[in-house]
């Protein structure tokens, strides 16, 4: 069994990771740690983790993380970088929820997560954990820096066109929406039902720090310079999210062949699911699973093509595929404890 521990389990990633985890058939859930909580059963914060979770939360200092054989990080910016070096010296393997290991170039997560980073050595040996793109890699990782939410969708959805070299990657453009669970558990006034329900409204428009994130890791697949738009949207619901992605053709292609090079690029990712070409796949059909959803539409078969893509964003986009993560880095099957069906309605 692997010895699981959760670093700040009280978040909505947090919660998430146990609500998986518990169930999966070869974790025993070790440790979840919450400094304000301490002492508190877990079931009494999640009623929903009644019977299933028996741990209460401990401090930091109260429990010896070490003995996990793999930690997830589900905390705020900063905070994996801090334990991590311990962690991995002992021989556990970190997975971070958080942003601390995903952009290679320090100055730039400098620039963008207004921290200082403290431990760039370890930059370089953190794997991306996109499984569907970097599967390999992630099977020989003990550092693992899970995707961005808005990220894991773009990529995806642009990953199949700029290896084929199909599109002009100078103009990507991303229109993309997330419920509110994306913010957070942390009391913030533009969360507020009053605040966030009937309403729907752009932010980052200017930049946003998924931006260079996504391009980084789109960069490796094409020796062309790529350059995104990322509009991200706030929308009244919990969880879901769609993005809404443009890219133009440079190269002759007919809709049967880009269907063609979706499906053969996802045929062995068992949680990416090319619909048919023209489909419309909505937020609602991955609610709670790890599935993410796409569709490819050509307007009037012109140059432009638009890549329709759905998922969870606290599932796929989170959790979910941290877990994924870990199955491949414990050599497990990659959907084990990911199998559940997407809530409907």
């Amino acid at each position: 069994m692997i010895k699981v521990g959760i670093v700040g389990g009280t978040g909505y990633t947090g919660v998430e990771l146990l609500r998986l985890l518990s169930v999966h058939p070869d974790v025993t859930l070790t440790a979840i740690t919450s400094r304000k909580e301490d002492g508190l059963p877990v079931a009494d914060m999640f009623p929903s983790l009644r019977g299933r979770v028996d741990l209460a939360f401990s401090a930091p200092d109260k429990v010896d993380l070490t003995k996990c054989d793999v930690v997830f990080f589900a905390t705020p910016h900063g905070v994996a970088m801090a334990q991590a070096p311990e962690l991995l010296a002992a021989g556990v393997k970190v997975i971070d929820l958080a942003a601390d290991f995903r952009i290679k170039n320090r100055e730039v997560f400098e620039q963008w997560y207004k921290i200082p980073h403290t431990c760039p050595d370890l930059l370089e040996e953190a794997v991306y954990g996109l499984p569907e793109l970097n599967r390999d890699a992630i099977k020989g990782a003990r550092l693992v820096a899970n995707p961005g939410c808005y990220p894991t969708t773009m990529q995806l959805g642009f990953y199949p066109l700029i290896k084929a070299n199909l599109i002009d990657t100078s103009a990507l453009i991303a229109d993309a929406k997330s419920g509110v669970s994306g913010a957070g558990r942390k009391a913030e006034i533009g969360t507020l039902f009053s605040e966030s329900s009937d309403n729907f409204k752009a932010y980052g428009v200017s930049g946003h720090r998924h931006t260079p994130e996504t391009v980084a890791q789109l960069q490796r697949y094409t020796g062309m310079p790529v350059s995104l738009i990322f509009t991200p949207h706030l929308v009244p619901m919990i969880r879901g999210m769609h993005s809404t992605m443009y890219a133009r053709l440079t190269t002759a292609i007919d809709n049967d062949g880009l269907q063609k090079l979706f499906e053969d690029t996802y045929r062995d990712a068992p949680f990416v699911d090319v619909m048919p070409f023209g489909s419309h796949p909505e937020t609602r059909s991955t609610r709670g699973s790890n599935m993410l959803r796409l569709a490819l539409h050509r307007p009037n078969d012109g140059n432009t093509v638009i890549i329709l893509a759905v998922q969870d964003n606290l599932v796929k986009g989170a959790s979910g595929q941290a877990v994924q993560c870990m199955n491949l880095m414990f050599g497990l099957d990659e959907g084990k404890g990911l199998q559940q069906v997407a809530l409907l309605p």
